[in-house]
């Protein structure tokens, strides 16, 4: 992935578990559209987002789309998703079930928290399982099933 645009929520939890330093790791730079910064500057933003708004780091950068889709999702998941359509080889950091959908459908290649703390857990940057015990204090929802098969996956890895 040459470009990575993210929606709010999976950035949001990443601040919340104290992950969001394998962000840079992991991509280098991070883009997010100014409708998700407006989200997570919300008031009833948790106190861990907002000040993370106030200091946005070297490796986020703020871009806004150039042309508005129109889709029928959230403002910020709307923007990310023309965000990564315009930016064409960038790869979309989204949550939301409807949202990926959406994305997936104008050709942008979706992946979740989920899968993120796979990728940084598969580069020794954290440990999944405890990144997930520290997602589940939190209000992140997730089927049980996608969980078990990630987890799966990571143990057959690590057997290796």
């Amino acid at each position: 992935m040459s470009l990575v645009v993210s929606d709010t929520t999976p950035l949001n939890y990443l601040i919340l578990i104290g992950h969001v330093n394998i962000v840079p790791h992991l991509f280098g730079k991070l883009i997010v559209p100014p409708a998700v910064i407006r989200e997570m500057s919300h008031e009833k933003a948790p106190a861990k987002v907002a000040a993370f708004v106030r200091e946005l780091p070297d490796w986020l950068e703020v871009r806004a789309p150039s042309f508005d889709l129109h889709l029928d999702v959230g403002p910020g998941e709307d923007e990310a998703i023309s965000l990564a359509v315009e930016l064409r080889d960038a790869a979309l950091l989204v949550d939301d079930r409807k949202a990926r959908m959406a994305a997936t459908e104008h050709g942008v290649v979706t992946f979740g928290t989920l899968a993120l703390l796979d990728l940084a857990d598969e580069s020794g940057l954290l440990d999944f399982g405890q990144a997930v015990a520290a997602l589940r204090a939190t209000s992140f929802h997730v089927e049980r099933a996608l969980l078990d098969a990630i987890i799966a996956k990571i143990e057959a890895r690590k057997r290796l």
